[in-house]
């Protein structure tokens, strides 16, 4: 299956072409894992240990913390999600009320998602246990039953009969909870919102996802969400301007959003939107021995911090599991984080929760921060547990910033641009070349002037001929240049309505 899910663009844009809009996912990493296999998926989370995820759990596990998963939809008949989803919305117009069905290209997507970030395990092992000695028992019984019946059919009419076993207690099978089996996630006890989107192409409500996002942003921050997990972008770093408002109302609201960085292997060479959009918290993919993956990452001055992507594992709709690679999966593992910081200091800001994050995370790479790793790989036991000075100001910029340098037409700016994505528009319209001047060759008259000396006369009618021979050539020079100047080479800016969001993806891709 594509990692690329093709997303046609909205009506009314005049340029054609398609936004890439990708789960960023390396779909042809997945494989399906048979049930032998997933009773193992605990022993396969080898970050819970390299993180420092096992030891922030005894500090917290993110009770009381609501955790928006902005996807495909969940699953949550899943047994490793019992009791995690306490809510949920469609914004694609073609999936349940309630954002639990999995829909689109690669509705599986949503559920490994969300077993990373609050998977809770679960017991099934315990249950099988328990089903398979009640099993056992009733067997045996049956078998010394059926026997001393027999026996006893037998016997002469003197003899004592064979007593027959009376049919054991059988131990109360548990029923179907949290546990040592499955996938255990990051914020195991947290919340979760699951807000689908139909990212891909065939959604027959024919919305398109660029109008999904912001309305799902909105939602899960009306819906008390505290942290909000993206793993999905676009292979452009800009971003349309109805999402301006969206991701500004989640900053307004103190809300940490999470975004996945993108694949190579999906087709993307740089970061894409939306973890290219100040105050969001961009999360890099790294392999098992913590080392930038080639294919299941990217690169980017956006990048926060890095998490594992590669040799992962997750819940499968309809009760599966498999393995999997991308910053889909790095993307919950520090939502995950962010959700455990939220329950332990229950007060703290949006901008503390991230600068905890990055200021904790173990420096990778270039010394400092740098384009593959941000701050560094996360350490969700050091971003719980240590002393970090607090901040006033989200260290990775905000969007109210950028909204006011940038969106110069709308907020009647006059300030020059910062350096990065212009997202500006030019209402200069296009204009016909002037026509040619032609040259003045009248001579002036000159003034009368009270003549007081022959001398000063004489001066005076020299510098005058003088001045109007260089006004006359002056003129002259103009009118050829203007004359042999083109349309093309007049520097008019570009229509606004010629600019859309598909200019900056290769002519291929259109």
């Amino acid at each position: 299956m594509s990692t690329a899910l093709r997303v046609k663009k909205a009506t009314g844009l005049k340029k054609s072409g398609s936004l890439l809009v990708i789960a960023a996912l390396a779909m042809g990493m997945l494989s399906v894992l048979t049930p032998a296999q997933a009773d193992t998926m605990r022993d396969s989370e080898y970050w819970l240990d390299s993180l420092g995820v096992t030891q922030a759990q005894q500090s917290t596990k993110g009770e009381g913390v609501k955790v928006a998963i902005i996807d495909t939809g969940i699953d949550t008949s899943h047994p490793d999600l019992k009791g995690a989803v306490v809510g949920g919305a469609d914004m694609s117009g073609s999936g349940e009320a309630k954002g639990n069905k999995p829909i689109g290209v690669m509705s599986e997507h949503g559920t490994l998602v969300a077993t990373l970030l609050a998977g809770r395990g679960n017991n099934k092992g315990e249950i099988n246990r328990v089903k398979s000695e009640n099993e056992r028992l009733k067997a045996a019984w049956e078998k010394a039953k059926a026997e001393a019946e027999e026996e006893n059919e037998k016997q002469k009419d003197d003899e004592k009969d064979v007593e027959v076993p009376k049919e054991p207690e059988y131990q109360d099978v548990p029923k179907l909870t949290g546990g040592s089996d499955g996938v255990l996630g990051v914020a195991p006890a947290a919340e979760l919102l699951s807000v689908s989107l139909w990212m891909g192409e065939g959604n027959p409500a024919n919305i398109p996802v660029e109008e999904q996002i912001p309305r799902a942003v909105k939602w899960a921050v009306d819906s008390g969400a505290k942290v909000i997990n993206m793993s999905l972008g676009s292979t452009s770093p800009a971003w349309p301007e109805s999402w301006d408002d969206a991701f500004k109302y989640a900053e307004d609201h103190d809300v940490v959003v999470v975004a996945a960085a993108g694949n190579r292997s999906g087709g993307m060479s740089q970061v894409g939107a939306p973890a290219t959009i100040p105050g969001v918290l961009t999360v890099a993919g790294v392999d098992e021995s913590g080392k930038a993956s080639q294919d299941s990452s990217t690169e980017g001055i956006s990048i926060g911090v890095a998490a594992p992507a590669e040799q992962l594992v997750g819940g499968l709709p309809d009760n599966g599991y498999a393995r999997w690679s991308g910053t889909s999966g790095a993307a919950p593992l520090v939502a995950g984080v962010a959700a455990l910081i939220r329950s332990k200091y229950p007060d703290m800001k949006a901008p503390d929760v991230i600068n905890r994050i990055l200021k904790t995370a173990r420096d990778t790479g270039a010394s400092g921060v740098d384009n593959l790793y941000g701050y560094g790989i996360i350490n969700a036991n050091a971003a719980v547990n240590n002393s970090v000075a607090s901040v006033s100001v989200n260290p990775l910029g905000t969007i109210e910033e950028w909204i006011r340098v940038h969106r110069r037409n709308n907020a009647k700016s006059t300030e020059a641009p910062a350096p990065g994505v212009s997202m500006e528009k030019s209402d200069l319209k296009q204009v016909a070349a002037p026509k040619p001047i032609q040259p003045d060759t009248s001579t002036p008259v000159l003034q009368p002037v009270l003549v007081i000396g022959a001398g000063v006369l004489l001066l005076l009618v020299i510098g005058t001929g003088s001045i109007q021979t260089l006004v006359r050539r002056r003129r002259e020079r103009l009118a050829a240049s203007v004359a042999s100047a083109s349309l093309s080479s007049l520097k008019v800016g570009k229509s606004a309505g010629d600019h859309d969001l598909f200019d900056d993806i290769p002519e291929e891709d259109k």
